[in-house]
Parts: C-alpha cells; sequence; structure tokens
C-alpha cells in the first residue's frame, strides 16, 4: 500500500481473524479503488464503494475489541488518508467532466449556427 505503516497494518490485520480481516478486506479496496480513480476508471470506483459500505456497515456492527483499538485506528487513519485523496481525484474529474461539458456546448452552437447560415 502507499506506507510502510499501512502495509504493517494490514499485514497485522490479515494475520487476524473476524472484525480485523473485515478491515484488511475494506484497506485493500480502498486502495484499488484509489488506483482506479488514478486511472480514470470510474466504473470500478463506484462498483468497489457500494462493496466497500456494505463491508464497513458489516465490520462495525459490534464494538471494536479493545485489544485491537490500536491496530483500528491505524488502519482507519490509512483508509482515511486514501479517502482523501479518492475525494481529491474525484473532484478534479467533476471540473474537468464540467469544462468538457462546457466545451462541447459550444461547438454544438457553432455547428447549428453553421447549419442555420448554410441553409439559408
Amino acid at each position: 500500500m502507499g506506507s510502510a505503516l499501512s502495509a504493517q497494518c494490514l499485514e497485522a490485520l490479515l494475520a487476524r481473524k473476524g472484525q480485523c480481516a473485515l478491515m484488511a478486506n475494506i484497506l485493500m479496496r480502498t486502495h484499488r479503488m484509489l488506483e482506479a480513480a488514478r486511472a480514470g476508471d470510474w466504473d470500478v470506483v463506484t462498483v468497489s464503494e457500494k462493496k466497500r459500505s456494505q463491508l464497513l456497515g458489516d465490520c462495525f456492527v459490534t464494538p471494536i475489541a479493545p485489544a485491537n483499538s490500536e491496530l483500528f485506528s491505524e488502519a482507519l487513519a490509512a483508509m482515511l488518508h486514501m479517502n482523501e485523496e479518492l475525494v481529491a481525484l474525484v473532484q478534479k474529474a467533476k471540473e474537468q467532466v464540467s469544462l468538457n461539458h462546457h466545451s462541447d456546448q459550444r461547438g454544438i452552437k457553432a455547428v447549428s449556427h453553421y447549419l442555420d447560415v448554410s441553409s439559408d
């Protein structure tokens, strides 16, 4: 993953079962979502987010065991860091779509004007 800390955290989560295994899955899914967003594969991001939300709900149905609290704190910090980058990429893509839309609208107007002029 992104840093040595998150890699260590992931390894520690994978070494355990139950809630920890769910959190490891959530971290890996978040990482794949981030990679997909970097590549502009928004379909993967959307599908993965639905599954990740379900896993998060499943993971936090029960309270975190005190023995896992530090590990979960590290895992949540890593996930939030990836989420911040993911949100920034979504915002950037949204801005690009908006710019493309405005450009397309100008092109449509120009073509319509051309067609109007040439049909006279």
